[in-house]
């Protein structure tokens, strides 16, 4: 992959510090500030512009203009670029590994909510039934992480209110949270909760596991954002994002990006066509790794 040149020649081959990777394991998210340049963030802002207008023409807004789009990346050559942003990819392979795709990823446009909140309880993890299914009778034994998820900021969320997502650091080792019995009434976010506040052109990449929940646009701004999410091969996609193999957006995409769309014969292991043999360093992102020395052995999911 060659260097950007809008990010001073930045791949997304450059290693993450030992130090961060620890801040991730330990807080569970990680802010990634100047994330797009402010040209790109405006080509990004200017193509969610566009497509929340197609959405809302098409009677997919809610009454206050909110749209939730899933599966967008096919919507616009940027965002497919996205996959592997030279600034946030670098997180991605760095805390999941190589046997990697984008499963889940949405679009989110907020306008200011037209009245006052009524009373709800939105405090959740990701993955659905990936909170249940695995064996994790032991409740002191945290869940298997299993996905992260890229958000790009594109709207000015510097102030509480605006509708940013709220978080509670280092809660993604806790498999519950204490839920309030009258959910009819207002009540107080859980102790250590964090409202991201960021700039419009930061990123912030969290584990799915962390609990986290929608706050309310209190303020006079659309929120605008764009998510990402990476999960491991073997898991099926949470989102219905049809592609088009003759499309020019496909034959534009590179081995890589492919990868990271869902292409490839095998799941489990390999790059193949038959059981016939392992052949993981076929699998792009691991060939790449591998090329560029950074398979790394004390890091399990860089063997």
């Amino acid at each position: 992959m060659q260097g950007t040149p809008e990010y001073g020649g930045l791949t997304g081959f450059e290693p993450i510090s030992d130090v961060t990777r620890k801040e991730f394991l330990e807080q569970g998210w990680l802010l990634i500030p100047n994330a797009l340049t402010e040209s790109h963030r405006q080509q990004l802002e200017a193509a969610v512009d566009r497509v929340y207008a197609e959405e809302i023409a098409a009677g997919k807004g809610t009454k206050d203009g909110t749209v939730h789009l899933l599966g967008f990346l096919t919507r616009d050559e940027l965002f497919a670029n996205l996959l592997t942003h030279p600034t946030t990819f670098p997180y991605v392979w760095g805390l999941t590994g190589w046997n990697i795709y984008t499963h889940h990823n949405h679009l989110d446009v907020t306008p200011p909510a037209l009245e006052p909140e009524k009373p709800y309880w939105g405090w959740h993890q990701d993955g659905y039934r990936q909170n249940s299914d695995p064996e994790t009778m032991d409740p002191s034994v945290p869940r298997p992480m299993f996905a992260v998820k890229v958000g790009y900021v594109l709207s000015d969320l510097s102030e509480t209110g605006r509708g940013a997502t709220k978080i509670i650091p280092g809660s993604h080792l806790r498999n519950s949270l204490g839920r309030p019995a009258d959910l009819t009434v207002h009540n107080p976010d859980p102790p250590g909760t964090l409202e991201i506040t960021a700039k419009p052109g930061d990123a912030f990449i969290f584990d799915r596991r962390q609990w986290h929940s929608r706050s309310t646009n209190l303020s006079d701004t659309t929120r605008k954002m764009l998510f990402v999410g990476y999960t491991y091969r073997w898991i099926r996609p949470l989102d219905d994002m049809p592609i088009d193999f003759d499309s020019q957006w496909w034959a534009n995409r590179s081995p890589l990006q492919r990868q990271l769309l869902g292409a490839g014969t095998h799941t489990a292991n390999y790059w193949g066509i038959n059981w016939d043999g392992y052949i993981d360093d076929q699998i792009p992102l691991r060939k790449e790794l591998n090329d560029r020395d950074l398979l790394d052995r004390s890091v399990p999911w860089l063997r």
